[in-house]
């Protein structure tokens, strides 16, 4: 059964990552660096120590990479890929800091630009982190860094990914991107993406 490692999982679970890993065919090992939301390993970008080399199929890390400095960054891509097997992938997600550009541009911090399971997003929360949730405690909830489509493929191939692909979700506000191991034709990420990169 192949694994996929789900980094920064929070509360959440298998059946609220991609509709692929939510298939009994996958199996979930949780990783958080919160012990109080129970993950299988307590650990964090961007070192992942407690995480053998090349022992996963695929990284699924939706919405972390941005509470990384910006100096971590490469670190925590080159630790996603020690841990993949050679044929493994990685998926991230992230804020999509153009489409926070535009809306920065036009003066308009405080007006929620969505409304997710724990309330109202603004544009200041996609810049700077989840205010209610920083202002209850939880302060790994603030962003250092921040991604474009072309930061982030760039980001990835950078740290020793073979191939990058992804897409702008704009009415969603986020980017959403699969980087391998090793390299594939262009045909083959197309495939990737539309298996692996179908959000529930």
């Amino acid at each position: 059964m192949p694994r996929f490692l789900h980094v920064g999982c929070g509360p959440k679970r298998k059946d609220q990552t991609v509709r692929a890993f939510a298939a009994s065919e996958w199996e979930e090992v949780t990783l958080d660096i919160d012990g109080s939301v129970k993950p299988d390993i307590v650990d964090k970008l961007p070192d992942l120590s407690q995480v053998e080399p090349g022992s996963f199929d695929a990284v699924y890390s939706a919405q972390n990479i941005e509470h990384l400095y910006p100096h971590q960054v490469p670190l925590a891509l080159k630790a996603m890929l020690r841990v993949l097997k050679a044929d493994g992938f990685a998926i991230l997600t992230c804020p999509d800091l153009q489409v926070l550009g535009e809306r920065l541009a036009a003066g308009d911090i405080d007006t929620p630009l969505y409304t997710s399971g724990r309330g109202p997003v603004s544009p200041i929360d996609m810049l700077y982190g989840f205010r209610p949730a920083m202002q209850q405690g939880n302060l790994y909830m603030a962003h250092h860094t921040g991604f474009t489509m072309k930061s982030l493929g760039n980001a990835c191939i950078q740290a020793g990914f073979a191939n990058f692909f992804g897409f702008r979700r704009p009415r969603r506000h986020d980017l959403w991107g699969l980087a391998t191991k090793t390299r594939r034709t262009e045909d083959e990420m197309r495939e990737l993406g539309k298996i692996y990169l179908m959000p529930l």
